[in-house]
């Protein structure tokens, strides 16, 4: 089985589509970079900081621009998770039916061996019972 990029696991064929297209596009390997920061700890707390030294050193009104700009980020920033969520919604959904696909094909195997072992055994059944009688 295929090994994903950059790691020692092996990974499922869907895995791997969708690790190759996120690397095909431009746009999603954009909003993989901005998800994976704003689900982190730095990007916390940068912007405890950042809100920090706005508060203390550039406003002294209660915060009007400030405001705008948390409520923006806001925006942006849930669009974002929006995004991620889709295409995980996307990608478990494919990864499901490659699964359905796969579970299908060895049902079909399965069966159609488990009739070729009956055949053999009616097979085995009739010989033996034939010699006993030939006895």
């Amino acid at each position: 089985m295929p090994k994903a990029p950059f790691t020692d696991r092996v990974s499922h064929p869907i895995v791997l589509a969708e690790h190759a297209r996120r690397a095909a596009s431009l746009q999603l390997r954009i909003a993989d970079t901005i998800t994976s920061f704003a689900g982190s700890m730095p990007f916390v707390y940068v912007h405890a900081v950042g809100f920090a030294l706005w508060m203390l050193f550039v406003e002294s009104d209660p915060w009007p621009k400030l405001t705008l700009v948390v409520s923006l980020e806001a925006i942006f920033l849930s669009a974002f998770v929006m995004i991620g969520q889709n295409r995980q919604a996307s990608f478990q959904q494919a990864k499901a039916d490659h699964d359905f696909k796969e579970q299908e094909l060895e049902l079909k195997t399965n069966t159609e061996l488990t009739r070729a072992i009956h055949i053999l055994t009616v097979e085995l059944h009739r010989r033996v019972i034939d010699e006993a009688d030939q006895r």
